[in-house]
């Protein structure tokens, strides 16, 4: 049995608000600006409707809020690409670190409004805090944890 439209849509929009964690961080070290690019990308591939490319962000150890795994993530990017024409991710003040004892472990923490549209109007607007968790496997950053309030 597929989730109703509702559960669909309240596990994208995370996705969607994460994704522009990596506004406004001109003044970062280079680690932090590697780990915004590649948000940067996340949020280019969600609003591209790219179920591909936001995979390939994804770790495979990844775990999410509501029992999120790569499996069930693909699923419910599928679902809610389908139903959106148009999807708009926008992000407020950031924040983005690099932990010092595990400079593989990077956080972006930022409250994000995610919109999904059929036409041009946008049918949802929803307002989230989003925390994100990455690793740096074989140099390239990829999302392990992502939860939202």
């Amino acid at each position: 049995m597929s989730p109703s439209p509702s559960v669909v849509r309240r596990r994208l929009l995370p996705w969607l608000l994460m994704s522009l964690l990596l506004l406004g961080a001109c003044s970062r070290s280079d680690p932090e600006q590697e780990l915004l690019k590649t948000a940067q990308a996340l949020q280019t591939a969600i609003e591209a409707r790219n179920t591909g490319d936001v995979m390939a962000l994804v770790d495979e150890h990844f775990r999410g809020g509501g029992g999120l795994d790569p499996t069930s993530t693909r699923r419910m990017l599928t679902g809610m690409f389908l139903r959106y024409q148009t999807i708009k991710v926008v992000a407020l003040a950031p924040s983005v670190r690099i932990d010092p004892a595990a400079p593989t472990l990077g956080y972006i923490e930022s409250p994000v409004v995610v919109t999904g549209a059929q036409g041009l109007i946008p049918e949802r607007a929803e307002p989230y805090t989003v925390r994100t968790e990455w690793r740096l496997v074989a140099g390239d950053w990829k999302l392990s944890d992502l939860r939202w309030e």
